[in-house]
């Protein structure tokens, strides 16, 4: 109490003062406003009034349209986070050794097969080098789940990931992938 005491005590010179001030302003901004003609009056109250409603529109408008661009983009990223949670039960680990031993399977190089299941699985221009036993890539795409579906079909055809770095570019909402694989 002695705190909000001492405020209003503690400086009323200055707060007369601004009154002051303000007064002389609103009379001098009256006395102006008399010596108008009320046709000039008429059309500065109409431009007044048109301007807060012009700039009170848009303004409210357009933050009202960031916010529901904004909620819009969140939900979009909480949905892809929550897919990929849920398909994380989707693989099967003793997959990768029924599938490595497939028949004919050495006769394509590695990163041959690699790009090709990229390919199919909506991955393209992917970068694939084959780096002694395995495979180096790297890729970007717009859609985690595309994402997500072409590393399981990697994983489902044998590949083991013993590098994997996934990135996603908040600007362009692009995941970009860089990782080593071997069979």
């Amino acid at each position: 109490m002695k705190l909000l005491q001492r405020r209003t005590t503690q400086n009323p010179l200055a707060t007369k003062a601004l009154s002051a001030r303000v007064n002389n302003y609103q009379n001098a901004l009256w006395s102006r406003w008399q010596a108008l003609s009320s046709r000039d009056q008429m059309a500065l109250a109409v431009l007044l009034v048109f301007l807060l409603l012009f700039i009170g529109g848009y303004g409210g408008y357009s933050v009202h349209q960031a916010a529901k661009e904004s909620k819009s983009d969140y939900q979009e990223q909480v949905n892809d986070y929550f897919w990929l949670r849920s398909q994380a039960g989707n693989i099967d680990p003793n997959a990768l050794n029924a599938t490595s031993n497939q028949d004919g399977a050495d006769a394509v190089p590695p990163a041959s097969r690699v790009n090709t299941a990229l390919n199919s699985s909506g991955i393209d221009n992917a970068q694939v080098v084959a780096n002694g036993a395995g495979v180096q890539l790297s890729f970007s795409h717009p859609s985690q789940a595309t994402v997500s579906a072409a590393l399981g079909k990697l994983e489902q055809q044998g590949w083991q990931f013993t590098k994997l770095s996934m990135q996603q570019d908040l600007a362009t909402k692009q995941v970009q992938v860089q990782a080593t694989i071997i069979s």
